[in-house]
């Protein structure tokens, strides 16, 4: 029946399903007819390539493609088509594909292949050596299948060979497909790795296998792309459907580069570099392929980053052409309060604050990041910067992400300016009603002054009448919508200027690929008078060195804190937690005060709790990681990170710099279990070595890769597909460098010269470039 429809693929796809769920059900009890029916079903619904085109055997009115997708649709349909246009992709593989990321026809041409096997060289059997990898064409001589062990686990056992002599090829499980078209005499081309089996036999377990079409010449082999797929996906389903993708489509695929741009960095037109990645050519060099760094990889690697190069600097072009503020040169008060002060700036400090004030200077708003360690100067910066705008008659904020941050700031802000004759604020969520009713028409009427605070500075019933200057500090930890409040109700059509703040150190190549439409400086040198911070690593299984050094410290009227990266105990992890830890420090160290603080704690208790250590009523602070951005405790000298191997380095870095910020010597014991990875191992190591924030965040990067550090969800910059900022550090500054000179020669691309690098550009940010002026 089936064969008598003009395309029977549709009912052969629900048939299937429906054996599928049969087989399921009955379990052990599948007969002989059904494994037959799924046979036959998947000639029908799986085919090798798609049905003709012609109208006659698609069943389509003239004009529309087998796929579904008419002879002209643009790129734009053909991109955004499901997967089911794709002959062999069923509902319950498009489920699969779907699950693993892979929904529409574009993710399967960035779904590049992770490695590539050689099977250009044709073997015998003769040639085989066990442990070695063969691709070889074989004639069946004889087939097995049977059960094995106690869960009658079903294994397929073929011998075939060629003129030389004989290989066995084993399946276990899952070998219907197998089962079915292996038949005597028939000839397959074979690959997988070989093995010694019994006596001088040799056999190769679990091969991929693809039948020779009749009187074929020759075998089909050569670079076969290899790809992460879902685990219970064959591997050749995986590259079919992608083969099936780029046959069908890639033609399709628009060349967005300019022509000149192309030809002078020998970049390939799309439709090439994607085809040469997934069907490469039998003459293609094997090692540049592997490497990411063939002329189609790099082809699609360059186009990917000048999208994003792009969409960052017109974010950044369009922040420079935002009417801002022409404030004020610093005023009376700056001097007076850098008189003041019982030290001098740092020459970081210095030239930061210089870098913030020519920006405050010119009409256009300021949209920079500063990025220092902890404990680097960065309140002082930006207080110099609030005192410029409230001189020059504006508004001034600075906002943090928790209570506790804020109350830092707001000490440090009333220590440096509290005796000049400005307004100072402090608005969060603690503060009472009363003092709300007198702050809030404060800010509304425009009254020029700095108020410190939370979120609570951007609920709604918060208005200002002319803020000047936005100061955001961990700006990652507020999303890129909670960062845009503060300049909705600016009071006049000038846009603040935004300050942002973060102690997370920036790896060079990140700060240009992920926020690239900030101008940034760095605060990268510590106040005179602070000490590095010893760290070394011990083991975990020696309790004792732990102890004594936290004793010796507490002892002399210092203090301490012991981070764990678990909570609680926990069934599935053997990892030390928090609350046993405090309950082991209590009874090793029982004439000291400890207090335990952790994610489960209501914050306004985890805030008093820290705040009271700040104060000294506790010696010891035992915590998971919600320390890591926390209170300034210049006597807290000790850091014990404990399994420290789990932390990455950032998060280790941020860790260390809680301690050593009075005068007095501090230490940082690691942790760590002796089990340990070689990446936990290095970064151990870099801890010991180093307490360099950007030679740090350098490391992390490298041994963690960019995917796990980018975080670009509070950015609002596009994920990479292909690129990596580590490995392609020249087309990085390559597509910055061009998307430079293509904007300024047309800034809003809207000559016809750039129409398709337009398109992509908009469907590759989706909507994102609208949020250029909150960072």
């Amino acid at each position: 029946a089936l064969d008598d429809l003009q395309d029977p693929r549709p009912i052969a796809r629900q048939l299937h399903e429906a054996f599928e769920d049969l087989r399921a059900a009955r379990g052990e009890a599948v007969d002989a007819a059904v494994m037959r029916c799924l046979g036959l079903l998947d000639e029908f619904a799986l085919p090798a390539t798609e049905v003709a085109d012609s109208p006659r055997a698609s069943g389509k009115p003239p004009g529309r493609k087998a796929s579904g997708l008419s002879a002209d649709a643009s790129w734009e349909e053909v991109a955004n088509a499901p997967l089911s246009v794709l002959a062999g992709v069923v509902p319950k593989r498009e489920k699969e594909f779907a699950k693993f990321g892979l929904q529409r026809l574009e993710d399967v041409f960035y779904h590049l292949p992770f490695r590539y096997e050689d099977r250009r060289q044709v073997m015998t059997t003769r040639d085989l050596r066990a442990g070695e990898m063969a691709t070889l064409v074989v004639r069946i001589r004889h087939v097995d299948e049977r059960g094995a062990g106690r869960a009658r686990r079903r294994i397929l056992t073929v011998v075939a060979g060629d003129d030389d002599g004989s290989v066995e090829l084993v399946w276990y499980n899952q070998i219907r497909w197998f089962a079915q078209r292996l038949k005597i005499d028939s000839t397959w081309l074979v690959h997988g790795k070989v093995e010694a089996a019994y006596g001088a036999f040799l056999r190769i377990v679990h091969p991929e296998a693809e039948p020779m079409e009749e009187g074929a010449q020759a075998p089909v082999a050569g670079l076969v792309p290899i790809y992460e797929k879902p685990t219970a996906m064959p591997r050749q389903a995986m590259r079919r459907a992608v083969l099936a993708a780029v046959e069908k489509f890639a033609a399709r695929i628009p060349d967005v580069i300019p022509s000149e741009v192309r030809e002078r960095l020998d970049l390939l037109p799309m439709a090439e570099a994607f085809t040469q990645v997934h069907v490469p050519t039998l003459d293609a060099d094997l090692e540049a392929l592997a490497e990411v760094r063939s002329p189609a990889h790099r082809s699609i690697v360059f186009e990917e980053l000048l999208l994003v190069q792009l969409g960052l600097l017109m974010r950044k072009g369009e922040v420079k052409a935002t009417p801002g503020i022409a404030f004020e040169p610093r005023g009376p008060g700056v001097a007076r309060m850098l008189a003041e002060l019982p030290f001098s700036l740092t020459a970081a400090q210095e030239r930061v604050a210089a870098e913030i004030e020519a920006d405050m200077l010119r009409p256009q708003p300021m949209h920079r990041l500063v990025q220092g360690d902890v404990g680097s100067g960065k309140t002082i910066v930006a207080v110099i910067a609030a005192l410029q705008a409230i001189e020059s008659g504006y508004q001034a904020v600075l906002m943090a992400p928790t209570e506790l941050l804020a109350e830092q700031h707001w000490k440090t802000v009333q220590r440096v300016a509290g005796g000049l004759d400005v307004s100072l604020d402090y608005l969060t969520g603690e503060v009472g009603a009363a003092a709300r009713r007198e702050i809030l028409p404060r800010l509304a009427s425009g009254a020029p002054g700095l108020v410190v605070g939370t979120h609570a500075l951007i609920q709604e019933e918060v208005q200002f009448g002319r803020l000047g200057l936005a100061v955001i500090d961990e700006q990652h930890r507020f999303g890129v919508m909670q960062r845009a409040v503060l300049g909705r109700d600016a009071g006049e059509a000038a846009s603040p200027d935004i300050l942002l703040m973060t102690a997370t150190p920036i790896p060079r190549t990140m700060a240009l690929s992920v926020y690239g439409d900030l101008d940034l400086s760095r605060i990268d040198e510590l106040p005179p008078g602070r000490k590095p911070v010893r760290t070394e690593v011990l083991a975990a299984s020696k309790r004792a060195p732990v102890f004594a050094a936290i004793r010796e410290e507490v002892a002399a009227g210092r203090q301490a804190y012991v981070v764990y990266p678990l909570i609680e105990e926990s069934e599935n992890s053997d990892l030390r937690d928090a609350t046993s830890g405090a309950a082991e420090i209590r009874e090793h160290l029982p004439e000291f005060s400890v207090a335990l603080i952790h994610g489960r704690v209501p914050a306004a208790e985890r805030e008093r709790i820290m705040r009271e250590f700040q104060e000294g009523a506790y010696q010891i602070l035992v915590a998971t990681t919600v320390i890591e951005v926390g209170i300034d405790v210049a006597n807290a000298t000790v850091m014990v990170i404990e399994h420290a191997e789990r932390f990455g380095l950032s998060q280790l870095h941020q860790l260390r710099g809680r301690v050593g910020r009075g005068a007095s010597a501090a230490r940082c014991l690691l942790v760590a279990d002796w089990a340990q990875s070689n990446e936990a191992r290095e970064r151990l190591r870099v801890m010991t070595e180093t307490a360099d924030g950007l030679r740090i965040a350098e490391a992390d990067l490298a041994i963690r890769g960019p995917g796990a550090m980018l975080g670009t969800r509070h950015s609002g910059v596009p994920d990479f597909r292909v690129a990596n900022i580590l490995r392609d550090q020249d087309l990085l500054h390559q597509a910055r460098a061009v998307a430079t000179t293509i904007l300024e020669r047309d800034p809003q691309l809207v000559s016809a010269e750039f129409g398709a690098l337009r398109e992509a550009l908009a469907s590759r940010w989706a909507g994102r470039l609208g949020l250029a002026r909150v960072g």
